[in-house]
């Protein structure tokens, strides 16, 4: 209940020691009087003396504590216009089937475990903006950007290979990307391309893209599995000033994703919000109705 308190000025609750110091060598000093038989209402006004010490007391506290401006947080938001847009692109061409990724598991092919991997890659971009194209024979949006990261997970998952046809449209893929990020320039934009062969069904050249990632200042980071077109993608990594690697495992494959994670950090810590409610006003109003109460029971004695 009381995890999620806290306070704005928590030096305040210094004051307390003050109250204690001058509450043990600060009294004030009064005429004492010798009263005949004063034994008498010595016990009700020792009763009557706790009752007032408690609430002056609390009354203290209560103010302390408001001043101390405890508060509730809410949530904790990101603002998203400060991350990175990133363009997840993967292939998802018939030699996706192949079951090699993962020695430990055979049943999964190779779309199964980067699908695996690139959920959790999108975990942990909490303030980007992320993007999923697959390509085969031709290109598709799976998602736009979006800060959505349950629902790419999702649509990752009913993913399938084959699901845009058995070739690979690489370099049209790209081409498709690029088209989405250059609305986008305001940002940092990345695209990071993952595929397991040649390219086989594009119709846009390989100089083209590379002019229009160097046009746009998009950084192209790409993924080659086993035996893939490696020159083309080294080209492509190369010319957008980003880093080409290879992937011979699903272990060589999540390194991989780490490093690029790595490599483009958004500023997260500079772009938090957080909700609160304020609660101060609770104790204050307490102290309020006690400080009556004393005044009332002192006026009385």
């Amino acid at each position: 209940m009381f995890s999620n308190i806290s306070f704005e000025y928590p030096y305040v609750f210094l004051l307390i020691l003050v109250f204690i110091f001058c509450a043990v060598y600060c009294k004030a000093k009064s005429a004492t009087y010798l009263i005949p038989h004063l034994n008498i209402f010595k016990q009700s006004n020792q009763k009557a003396s706790i009752l007032i010490n408690t609430i002056k007391y609390l009354i203290a506290l209560l103010a302390i504590i408001s001043l101390a401006s405890p508060i509730k947080k809410l949530d904790t938001q990101l603002i998203k216009n400060d991350g990175i847009n990133i363009m997840l692109n993967l292939d998802a061409s018939g030699s996706m089937k192949y079951r090699d990724l993962d020695k430990n598991d055979q049943s999964k092919n190779r779309f199964d475990v980067v699908k695996d991997i690139v959920k959790d890659f999108i975990d942990k971009r909490k303030a980007d903006n992320i993007g999923l194209v697959v390509f085969g024979d031709f290109v598709m949006m799976a998602s736009p950007l979006s800060f959505d990261k349950n629902t790419q997970n999702e649509i990752l998952s009913y993913l399938e290979v084959e699901i845009a046809g058995q070739k690979t449209a690489l370099i049209d893929s790209i081409a498709s990307s690029v088209n989405i990020l250059k609305e986008k320039q305001d940002t940092s934009n990345i695209i990071i391309v993952l595929s397991d062969g040649e390219d086989t069904a594009s119709t846009i050249p390989l100089n083209i893209v590379i002019k229009l990632l160097k046009k746009y200042n998009i950084k192209a980071y790409t993924i080659g599995i086993g035996n893939a077109n490696r020159y083309v993608l080294n080209e492509i990594a190369k010319q957008s000033n980003a880093k080409a690697y290879t992937a011979f495992s699903k272990d060589d494959l999540a390194l991989i994703y780490e490093d690029i994670n790595k490599l483009e950090k958004s500023e997260i810590d500079q772009n938090k919000i957080i909700l609160k409610e304020y609660l101060y006003f609770y104790p204050l109003f307490i102290a309020v109705l006690l400080l009556i109460l004393l005044i009332y029971l002192r006026s009385r004695e």
